[in-house]
């Protein structure tokens, strides 16, 4: 019996395996190729392989070719395209957060978050962050043989992660020959070049085959002053509100008038500090515009290389193995730190009466500038490390053929960060402190008595003094050097996973209905990590965040079985009816165990119509970060329980606990400057640590269920209509909790986990330590429409022509902060339109293709600007538990884009692509619910830029 190899050719699948559809057609080239005869093959969402690849579950599958078309050239950038994806938590943006993920690239199917997205290459599980995040700019797109999206939960098929649903990405195999192509393009602007560099090698032999692949891909980075949209925070229209108070001028607190002042700057030239009377009060001209030294879309570079390789033992017996390689570097810019006396409030620094610079003579606390000569940069080195090894083959028993395999599956994530541009502030208050001159009649810190060494060394005990407030051209290379500090941390995520599987028919089912096949196996993983912060932040010695040191790790076998059951097969009104029941059991060594199952149904009434739904259960088990994070530092804003004015000693129980820690009744929470707070939710004196880890956490549960249809009219060969309903329910979501949600717990209900998270001062009563992490509080559910239709028409003597359409309207985003609370609906708001669609139209004939394809994003409600200034629906209420707009929107029209593309396929085995993306530059709209300069913020499907790409591709 010979080795069976699932195989599957786009363009070539029956037309129920795709909800949405296949978004472009095959090639003419492959069209000439003629039909795959299809064997034995693993569909995603099923680990039962069949000839029949018809399943209940909505797939979307990406070609290779596909890719190559969209002048796209990351995995991540293509799956942003997808109508159910929402906007990245991190994408290539410059934002102000340092964080493992920043510069990779995720998928957020249906906004439910990336870490509620399994991400599988081959069917196996891909390398992923403490977070949780699997970034697929680590997987080169030119070793891509197709995409499957899987918009299901999958949970009893794959285990945890799999709520939103699954994204396999299937490489390519069985290569022969040589491949090699380049790829440029850039944005009409001039900017945001990307170049990529692909070559492939293979070779086929009788019982062996082996694959290597090289990728390197370069973007350059795009800077937000240089787009009109981008340049202010609130847009063109309102420049001047967007503008900062911390600008590059100093400015102090005078302690007899309580005026803000800022030294003079005439022609943009600081004066002499150290006058009083070179100070004027703060106005509209010493703002600054922080977009300036902004990043719109970050720089990076990606090189990996590949290899796989495949032998026959026998006709029956295979061995298989893939290695790859990555590395990305990536780097952000964002303004320079807006420094201020308290920038730490745990550690403050005055300027010292006794500094050379300081203009009153007394020291001074209230003081501030933006250290714009050092913008703060970061940059990411990231190496992902895969290898998977598996023996399979294949027996018949009863006459009837069994797969099985046997493997593991290794992943490793390492990632170094290293920044600039944030403050040592054990060098500041040195450097700050007081200072003379010296016989030089240079500057030194220290006095005549006793002075310190000149220098830029901290660590060795130098100092050079700092002229805070003389603004940008007051500051010599040396004390900004001085002040300056590198930080540089580190983590690492590492999974291993040994599996076990077999699948196959077992009996006929009576009534000719078809064979009864089944799907068993046996998973362990190892899961572990840690995050080493730097040490200085993590001491609370810099204006960065301090972030403590994490560690942990955990175990999960696992088991699922699953089965394919059909029922009736040729009666009428029942072409076909089956029944695929799956089932997994978890036992994690940490959260416990838990059994998740998924019931699928598929009925064909008549032979053009296939109707199906499923019904799933499914399970997110905590990550590393949320279990076993050191948290970072934080200022909260809080309402103590005990204040006598804002706090809640109406509850006897709250004022008996108040009592016992020997507050007052009278006890006041104060604010930084020591005085009674006058509202709630007053800002914490000392920093507090959120982000901790909870090893109490649960595994967040899911229900997903869909109902559809899928239309394939004999009378027009080539037509597939689709439509399904979806709706998906995550409880116990781990959520952050708030510093007031800590003190709730303890003060009103007793808990001890909350009542051992803080501390008081003995003295004041003040809080002065508060530790807040994760807990599973709340629920989040979407819900909604997908539309789908690809007609291929019949080949004409100009062509042949198709149309492709993927739509989704979505009719409930909902979220719930704890189990009894009021839901917030924000479907049809910012960043969750009621509708979006893909369109493609293609065109195929001998050696040219061409596709036009047009991105449709819904109109949506956003804040307005003011009650009389872009407010266009000032009545607009919005409903209890909605969007937090409150009276007043501002309602957006819907936009389209339009991407084009021509491929030529030359007579020496090449083939050339050039096209365009937003061809017509439109612009996405300004909103005010949400910054306009950072591309965070801008909706993965709304582009900023016409973007130009050509691409060369070799066969050899």
């Amino acid at each position: 019996m010979n080795f069976r190899t699932p195989a599957v050719r786009l363009g070539l699948l029956p037309a129920g395996i795709a909800l949405a559809l296949t978004p472009a057609f095959a090639s003419a080239q492959d069209a000439a190729a003629g039909a795959t005869t299809l064997d034995r093959l693993e569909v995603t969402g099923s680990r039962i392989r069949s000839v029949d690849v018809e399943t209940a579950q909505p797939i979307f599958t990406v070609s290779s070719e596909d890719i190559k078309r969209s002048g796209l050239v990351s995995v991540g950038d293509i799956l942003q395209n997808l109508t159910v994806s929402g906007t990245q938590t991190f994408s290539k943006a410059a934002v102000l957060a340092s964080n493992p993920e920043q510069g990779g690239q995720y998928a957020n199917l249906y906004n439910l978050g990336e870490m509620r997205t399994l991400v599988l290459v081959n069917g196996k599980r891909w390398s992923s962050s403490l977070a949780g995040f699997t970034d697929m700019s680590t997987i080169p797109s030119s070793l891509i043989e197709r995409i499957e999206v899987l918009k299901d939960g999958a949970s009893a098929i794959y285990g945890s992660d799999a709520i939103a649903g699954v994204i396999n990405i299937i490489l390519r195999k069985d290569f022969d020959g040589a491949e090699a192509s380049v790829y440029y393009g850039q944005n009409s602007d001039g900017d945001g070049a990307k170049t990529q560099y692909n070559l492939t090698l293979g070779a086929v032999g009788e019982r062996s085959s082996i694959m290597l692949g090289a990728s390197y891909t370069k973007e350059d980075p795009v800077w937000a002053k240089d787009r009109e949209l981008t340049r202010y925070t609130y847009g063109p229209r309102h420049a001047e509100d967007g503008l900062s108070p911390a600008g590059q001028w100093g400015r102090y607190t005078d302690p007899v008038t309580g005026k803000v002042m800022v030294i003079n700057h005439p022609g943009g030239v600081g004066a002499d500090s150290s006058d009083p009377n070179n100070y004027h009060e703060i106005n509209g001209d010493d703002y600054y515009n922080a977009t300036e030294q902004m990043m719109l879309n970050q720089g990076s570079e990606n090189k990996s290389v590949f290899a796989a390789g495949t032998y026959d033992i026998n006709d029956n017996m295979r061995l298989k193995s893939t290695v790859m390689y990555s590395e990305r570097d990536s780097k952000r810019q964002v303004a320079g730190y807006p420094l201020t006396g308290t920038s730490q409030k745990n550690f403050p620094v005055a300027l010292s009466k006794d500094s050379i610079y300081n203009p009153v003579g007394a020291d001074i606390t209230s003081w501030g500038r933006r250290i714009f000569e050092l913008p703060r940069i970061s940059e990411n080195n990231v190496k992902s490390f895969h290898f998977d090894a598996a023996l399979e083959g294949t027996f018949d028993f009863n006459d009837r053929p069994f797969d099985w395999d046997v493997g593991l599956n290794y992943n490793q994530y390492d990632v170094t960060e290293t920044s600039s541009g944030n403050i040592n502030l054990l060098a500041l208050q040195k450097a700050l402190g007081p200072s003379f001159i010296n016989s030089a009649g240079v500057a030194q810190c220290g006095s005549l008595a006793k002075p310190i060494a000149l220098g830029t060394n901290a660590a060795l005990g130098q100092c050079t003094p700092f002229d805070v407030l003389g603004g940008a051209t007051a500051a010599t290379p040396e004390a900004l050097k001085y002040i300056n500090t590198l930080l540089n941390a580190t983590s690492q995520s590492k999974s291993k996973q040994y599996f076990a599987n077999i699948t196959g028919g077992l009996f006929d089912m009576p009534g000719d209905a078809g064979e009864l096949a089944f799907a068993a196996g046996y998973e362990h993983r190892e899961v572990s990590g840690y995050d080493h912060p730097d040490a200085l932040s993590a001491a609370g010695y810099t204006t960065d965040l301090a972030a403590g040191a994490a560690s942990g790790k955990y175990k999960a076998n696992e088991f699922y079985l699953e089965f394919m059951i059909p029922l009736l097969r040729d009666l009428p009104g029942a072409k076909e009816l089956s029944l695929d029941i799956a089932s997994r059991y978890s036992d994690f060594d940490k959260f416990g165990d838990t059994i998740n199952s998924k019931f699928s149904l598929t009925w064909r009434p008549i032979e053009d119509l296939l109707v199906r739904g499923t019904y799933g259960e499914g399970f997110r088990a905590p990550t590393m970060d949320d279990t076993f994070g050191g948290g970072s530092q934080t200022f909260d804003r809080f309402t103590d329980p005990c204040d006598a004015q804002f706090g809640m000693l109406s509850d006897a129980g709250v004022a008996a606990r108040c009592q016992s820690e020997g507050l007052a009744s009278t006890y006041r929470q104060t604010d930084a400057a020591g005085k009674p707070v006058t509202a709630r939710d007053t800002q914490a004196n000392a920093a507090f640590q959120s982000g901790v880890g909870n090893d109490q956490l649960q595994p967040e549960t899911s229900k997903t269920r869909t109902v559809g249809l899928v239309y394939s009219p004999s009378y027009v060969p080539g037509l597939d209509v689709s439509l399904d309903w979806y709706k998906i329910t995550v409880d116990n979501v781990i959520t952050a909790v708030s510093a007031n949600y800590v003190l709730g717990q303890c003060y009103q209900n007793g808990v001890a986990q909350f009542c051992d998270q803080y501390s008081r001062d003995a003295t004041t009563g003040q809080v002065t330590s508060l530790s807040r992490g994760n807990a599973n509080l709340g629920s989040l559910e979407t819900e909604g429409y997908n539309f789908g239709v690809r007609y291929r028409l019949p080949e004409t003597a100009v062509g042949t022509f198709g149309v492709n359409l993927d739509a989704n309207y979505l009719s409930a985003y909902r979220q719930q902060s704890t189990k009894g609370a009021e839901w917030d609906n924000y479907a049809g708001y910012w960043n969750f339109p009621r509708v979006r669609a893909t369109l493609g139209l293609n065109w195929a004939k001998d050696t040219l293709s061409a596709n036009w394809g047009m991105r449709y994003y819904g109109g949506f409600r956003d804040y307005c600007y003011d009650e009389g200034i872009e407010c266009n629906e000032p009545n607009y209420q919005t409903p209890n538990g909605g969007w937090g707009g409150g009276e007043g929107a501002n309602k957006k029209g819907a936009i389209v884009y339009h991407d084009v593309s021509v491929t030529w396929q030359a007579p020496w085995d090449g083939s050339v692509t050039i096209g365009a993306r937003n061809v017509f530059d439109k612009q996405p709209p300004i909103t005010y619910s949400v910054s306009n300069s950072s591309a965070s913020q801008i909706d993965p499907m709304l582009d900023y830029d016409r973007f130009l790409f050509i691409q060369y591709n070799q066969r050899f």
